[in-house]
């Protein structure tokens, strides 16, 4: 289980009327969205060359880019709001 994952049964018990747990839900929807989005980079900017091999320090830069962009971009996708706004309905 990802660190990301959201439990639908532990958030019963959360109060929505308090912002700080809104912000809170929000966070993680835009955390699992950053998941999503880096599942779909890492296929995307997959680079084979067989001319030019990759090295070890150009896979972990690559990984470190692509986390970063997957947390840059969560948020704007639509992933997180309609996560969001279901978890809100049914909590």
């Amino acid at each position: 289980m990802s660190k990301y994952e959201i439990n639908i049964a532990t958030h019963h018990k959360i109060n929505l009327s308090n912002t700080k747990d809104l912000k809170k839900l929000k966070q993680n929807c835009d955390a699992f969205e950053s998941e999503i989005l880096k599942f779909y980079l890492k296929d995307a900017l997959k680079k084979e060359d067989s001319l030019f091999p990759t090295s070890a320090g150009e896979k972990i830069y690559q990984s470190m880019y692509q986390d970063e962009l997957a947390k840059n971009l969560s948020g704007g996708f639509g992933y997180s709001k309609l996560l969001f706004n279901y978890l809100k309905d049914k909590i």
